[in-house]
């Protein structure tokens, strides 16, 4: 992977660009695959385990909320919430303060599937990133923590 000769000395947007958006799904292929070694239920892929941890972080949160937060469509939250509703993973509940909202909310017999599916994405990147001394893991999250503050601007 440390192929110096890939190497650019001065890349244009389009060209950092294109390597980031390359390196992201190369990483979320690979991130996945060593996610799927471990002892995880089958149906906690990493988009359902990512959308759940969220759940579970907030408490209970609205459907439009989290599909805001998630950045994804209304439709696709409602398609995680059947499917993790079906697998007893969620609960929707009527929010008290908004008769059309409805709630989310982690079920209890789910805590104990979230967590160790937790341990496992955990040790998953571990593994994805293991080559990658800490010092440049550092330079790479402080980053991407500047390109994700510009969306502030």
């Amino acid at each position: 992977m440390n192929n110096k000769s890939n190497f650019k000395q001065n890349p244009t947007a389009g060209a950092l660009l294109e390597m980031l958006f390359k390196t992201t799904h190369h990483l979320h292929r690979q991130f996945e695959n060593t996610l799927n070694t471990f002892d995880t239920p089958s149906a906690l892929t990493g988009p359902r385990l990512r959308f759940l941890i969220t759940v579970e972080e907030a408490g209970q949160i609205r459907m439009s909320d989290i599909a805001a937060k998630l950045g994804i469509q209304p439709r696709t939250v409602t398609q995680f919430v059947d499917a993790l509703e079906k697998e007893d993973y969620l609960i929707r509940c009527s929010d008290p303060e908004d008769r059309r909202a409805t709630l989310l909310k982690v079920a209890p017999q789910a805590l104990k599937d979230i967590k160790k599916a937790r341990a496992s994405m955990s040790l998953a990147a571990e593994k994805t990133l293991a080559y990658l001394p800490q010092e440049q893991r550092t330079q790479l999250y402080n980053l991407l923590f500047e390109l994700k503050q510009e969306e502030n601007v």
